[in-house]
């Protein structure tokens, strides 16, 4: 069985919906799992449908099974797809320990599209991320994910890059493994390809 540093190791992946953190919340559970570890999954849903917050909480241990929601001011890695996600799960779940790893391509919501509401500058955000977190690491998965063909392989991206951070035991063959288990093997090396660039983005 795998070992962790904190036990259980509290994870948060959120985005918008519509980009695909459930299922990259499902193939890392899965990957753990095949690791002997235990993994409960809780999920919140805004309106997803129409692009609103999606966030799945992995609760990750050796020693059995946790409620599925993460307590508030408890996560210990936050994965998000879209960056005031990001700011959104820290200021219920933050604080001065997690790690952060965010997508840099932001999607505006409807308030800001119709110039109700001003969305901050990245530059804004990556300092009140960096501010309210131990380590925030910043990737443009979208439009990496855009050369492989759609911006859906993001997702992927972002469990390789999660890979390269460290706090959990994900390797490159336990997620060969769960991607093989989970998809149609005319898809597997695309999303190894996803998942190789995203340790890149963390280790260069």
């Amino acid at each position: 069985m795998a070992l962790l540093a904190k036990d259980p190791t509290n994870v948060i992946i959120t985005g918008v919906g519509g980009q695909g953190n459930v299922l990259a919340s499902r193939i890392l559970g899965n990957l753990l799992s095949m690791q002997g570890l235990s993994i409960t999954i809780g999920e919140t849903f805004g309106a997803s449908q129409r692009g609103g917050s999606v966030a799945s909480h992995l609760r990750v241990s050796a020693k059995g099974a946790w409620s599925p929601q993460i307590p508030k001011g408890r996560a210990d890695l936050v994965v998000a797809l879209e960056p005031i996600e990001a700011l959104r799960i820290l200021a219920e779940y933050g604080n001065k320990e997690v790690t952060v790893i965010t997508n840099t391509r932001s999607i505006f919501p409807v308030g800001c599209i119709s110039g109700e509401l001003a969305y901050p500058t990245m530059d804004q955000v990556k300092g009140w991320l960096n501010e309210f977190s131990k380590k925030a690491y910043f990737i443009d998965a979208t439009n990496e994910a855009m050369k492989l063909g759609s911006p859906i392989f993001g997702n992927i991206m972002m469990i390789g890059a999660l890979s390269a951070v460290g706090t959990l035991p994900v390797t490159r063959e336990g997620f060969f493994t769960a991607v093989s288990a989970a998809m149609a093997a005319s898809k597997v090396d695309i999303n190894m390809q996803a998942f190789d660039i995203g340790v890149a983005m963390i280790q260069n």
